[in-house]
């Protein structure tokens, strides 16, 4: 039976949330909606009373596509949502700092993506499941993506014709450069001489700069390089990068500023290093990662750039192994940047360990907030928040804070 409900809030997933709860996808706060009920959600609402803050999606593929989750709302909302997320879950610890005005990336800014791919009864589909669907939606057009890698989707398609089994379904990481895309695929076909060097041929035919198949790398025309300050460094195929360069520089620009003129800087999560490596240019840095093939492009990096402060690199593994409260108390400063889960063990030792300033990034409000009160509690300072919006329309949100002791 068709019931009415009026959404009072969106929740972290961008759906919006009736008294009930009533879950209703693509539906803002204030809006009257009407759909069947089942099992506490509208699976596909009917807009009766729009949101003025609602407006029609820029992009063809909305309705089909689970790329993006909030191309219905203004950026203006967008914006003041995303902050408000990180200020909820720091209100839940009883914090409440000084926010900065929210930095967001411009459409079609995103330099990385993973991309699904099958084939299909007449050629290759190539693009992004619906959202909670197995269905794969063929991509044309995407408000999101670099040009160049929109450019690539037939590209990419003949490469799925290539490579892929009839029944199975490729995961494409692809990577934009200044040499050109870097394309790592997986759950492709067992590689063998035949495949092999067809997929050469591909890459040369295509002008990719490196081709990796199933974490083997087929053959490299020009090194995938990408630039961390002014250092060029070649990361490892798959190996993570910031999504888009305006969302690394606003995020670079927020740990500068807290590191300041701190001496020696250590970095922990510090990956292939965006931030050890243009901190170098004033500091020396010890930058701590979980895997070798990052902190090995790091280093070569450092070894090739001119005019920078001593890099030395760690392999370690931060959760099991965190860097100890008196090694790190002999630093001036900490950067860190975890992956979602956050760094319990590791924040626990940066609490005790006195560190005068540490600047953290974090993908993750929730996460995030914990960790900041554990900062917090051992007599920290969170002097501001700043929101960075990397991930455009969709519910993924990235910060940088500043802590500060004494």
């Amino acid at each position: 039976m068709t019931e009415h409900h009026v959404i009072d809030r969106l929740g972290h997933l961008g759906d919006g949330i009736a008294p009930g709860p009533v879950f209703a996808p693509r539906c803002l706060p204030g809006e009257e909606i009407a759909g069947d009920v089942v099992e506490g959600r509208i699976a596909a609402p009917r807009i009766v009373t729009p949101s003025p803050d609602r407006v029609k999606a820029p992009c063809p593929h909305y309705n089909a596509c689970g790329g993006c989750s909030l191309l219905h709302a203004s950026d203006g909302f967008v914006a003041g949502w995303k902050v408000g997320v990180v200020k909820t879950a720091l209100g839940a610890h009883g914090l409440a700092p000084a926010f900065r005005p929210i930095v967001t990336s411009p459409a079609r800014s995103r330099r990385r993506a993973v991309l699904s791919a099958r084939r299909g009864k007449k050629g290759a589909i190539v693009g992004f499941h619906g959202r909670r669907s197995d269905t794969l939606t063929e991509i044309t057009n995407c408000q999101l993506l670099h040009p160049d890698i929109l450019a690539a989707l037939p590209a990419l398609g003949e490469l799925t014709m290539i490579g892929a089994s009839r029944k199975g379904e490729l995961s494409i990481n692809v990577v934009h450069s200044a040499a050109g895309l870097d394309v790592s695929v997986t759950e492709g076909k067992p590689l063998g001489r035949e495949l092999e060097t067809d997929l050469a041929l591909a890459l040369h035919r295509f002008g990719f700069a490196r081709l990796t198949w199933n974490d083997e790398v087929i053959a490299t025309e020009t090194p995938p390089v990408q630039m961390f300050g002014q250092v060029a460094v070649v990361p490892p195929p798959g190996a993570f990068l910031q999504a888009t360069r305006e969302g690394e520089a606003a995020l670079l620009n927020g740990v500068r500023e807290i590191v300041g003129d701190a001496r020696p800087v250590i970095d922990l999560f510090a990956g292939c290093g965006t931030f050890a490596l243009p901190l170098a240019r004033s500091a020396d840095v010890h930058a701590v990662e979980g895997h070798a093939a990052m902190t090995d492009a790091l280093a070569l990096g450092w070894r090739k750039a001119q005019g920078l402060h001593q890099v030395t690199t760690e392999i370690r593994d931060l959760f099991r192994n965190p860097v100890m409260a008196e090694d790190l108390a002999t630093y001036g400063a900490a950067v860190i940047d975890p992956p979602r889960a956050g760094a319990e063990a590791q924040i626990a030792q940066l609490a005790e360990s006195g560190i005068g300033r540490i600047a953290m990034v974090s993908c993750n409000a929730q996460t995030f907030a914990r960790d900041a009160k554990v900062l917090v509690d051992a007599g920290y300072r969170l002097n501001w928040v700043q929101v960075v919006d990397q991930f455009r329309w969709s519910t993924h949100i990235e910060q940088v804070a500043s802590f500060t002791k004494g």
